[in-house]
């Protein structure tokens, strides 16, 4: 059953998307919603450019999660250097949030497991 219904799926820009998101998790880093909607074509703000954002980084997510691999749209930050609201409702939706877990604590975890599943390879010495 797929809870994130199919939009960009099979698009260039979810695969635009979700390179920018492996990139940003190969370095440890993060990138912002205001970053995805550029990819996006979409303006920097507003609830057009988060309801937009927010579905493609759905997506992504569910597609990671079936994978056998973590959310990773948890790298995605808003301007305050945080998750936004949907992502922790996608979680529990997903079953990643452990019983009596609060979204602080959850969120530091899978951004954990996020950069250890896309850690670039140590060069062999």
């Amino acid at each position: 059953m797929t809870i994130v219904k199919d939009k960009y799926r099979g698009t260039t820009t979810y695969v635009h998307v979700l390179t920018d998101l492996v990139r940003a998790a190969q370095y440890r880093g993060v990138t912002t919603y205001q970053d995805i909607a550029v990819i996006m074509g979409l303006p920097t703000n507003g609830a057009h450019m988060g309801a937009e954002t927010g579905h493609i980084l759905g997506e992504i997510s569910e597609d990671e999660v079936r994978a056998g691999r973590p959310m990773l749209s948890a790298i995605a930050v808003n301007v305050n250097g945080k998750a936004g609201p949907g992502f922790f409702g996608l979680a529990k939706d997903l079953g990643r949030i452990q019983a009596g877990e609060d979204d602080a604590t959850f969120w530091k975890r899978e951004v954990a497991v996020v950069y250890e599943a896309w850690r670039r390879p140590l060069p062999k010495e």
